[in-house]
């Protein structure tokens, strides 16, 4: 799902136990069927679903300086999104990916080229 000027929607978050890696959120890009995933990245483990409000339970806001390089390789080949970097995802979030997801062209290449 992008926004009105073309980019993907994501949130950095670093995990409060010790390795403390970054986690990149995309609370508006379903990764299930249902809508209740969203799409997560990191450097290990690469693209998985996320339970949204259980990572941000489990997590902190990512200082700039801490996800610079996980958004510079998210920003890259082959990834290539356009980010729209946000401290929080909009409240009716669900109902975003539920519509992105079972709109035409949805789970298809949301990367906001």
């Amino acid at each position: 799902m992008t926004n009105e000027t073309g980019a993907v929607s994501v949130v950095f978050r670093k995990w409060r136990n010790k390795s403390g890696s970054i986690l990149a959120l995309f609370p508006e890009i379903a990764a299930d069927t249902e809508g209740y995933y969203c799409e997560s990245f990191e450097h290990i483990g690469q693209h998985s679903g996320a339970d949204y409000r259980r990572c941000i339970a489990r997590t902190v806001p990512a200082k700039p300086e801490e996800y610079a390089d996980l958004k510079r390789e998210l920003e890259s080949y082959p990834y290539e999104y356009k980010l729209r970097v946000i401290r929080r995802a909009p409240t009716d979030l669900v109902q975003r990916r539920l519509a992105f997801t079972f709109s035409e062209g949805g789970r298809g290449d949301n990367r906001g080229k």
